[in-house]
């Protein structure tokens, strides 16, 4: 009886302590506002899937980076690019809608962190040149399935509320007066 006490109690503690390490994970998960000009897009982080991509979002965030940047590519059924901070923020001298998604950050590139995670409707993914290490601000959501980019591009979250402000997002490439990202903020650390 005393033996099935003790392999009870440890397999109490054992359960415990890793159920209380998956509420953890869950807890590293920040959530990002991104706030458009019909509404706020609600973005779960997948730092389990990309550390390093994640890392780089929330720096540029933290400093303020995305504010004003437009959406430069929009193609309708597949998805709104952004984030060029360096040509595509319209709050800075050197915007310039022509060369928007030429540039980037101040920040080095990212080296490629490709995963199984699926490009389905609301995946937020990191754009990139040729070379699969060249990612560094830029990213999109997809509007439907584009699982045609698993495995060849970052995926870093989730939109998780707010994807009907996404659909409203003006098409085109660049679109004629582009939407831009009013703001964009860590909710969660």
């Amino acid at each position: 009886m005393r033996k099935a006490k003790i392999i009870f109690f440890l397999g109490l503690m054992f359960s415990t302590f890793f159920l209380s390490g998956g509420i953890m994970a869950e807890d590293s998960r920040d959530i990002i506002h991104l706030s458009l000009k019909d509404g706020t897009v609600v973005i779960e982080t997948r730092p389990d899937l990309a550390p390093k991509h994640v890392a780089q979002i929330k720096q540029l965030i933290s400093e303020k980076q995305y504010d004003g940047v437009v959406f430069h590519r929009v193609i309708e059924g597949f998805m709104a690019q952004t984030g060029d901070v360096e040509f595509g923020n319209t709050s800075k001298d050197s915007y310039n809608i022509n060369r928007a998604g030429t540039g980037g950050s101040s920040l080095p590139d990212i080296e490629a962190e490709f995963s199984e995670a699926n490009h389905a409707r609301g995946a937020v993914s990191m754009a990139r040149a040729q070379n699969p290490n060249s990612a560094n601000s830029q990213f999109f959501i997809c509007f439907k399935d584009a699982s045609f980019l698993d495995r060849q591009y970052t995926i870093w979250g989730y939109v998780i509320k707010g994807m009907e402000f996404v659909d409203n997002i003006k098409l085109g490439e660049p679109p004629k007066d582009p939407d831009k990202i009013i703001k964009m903020e860590l909710i969660s650390k």
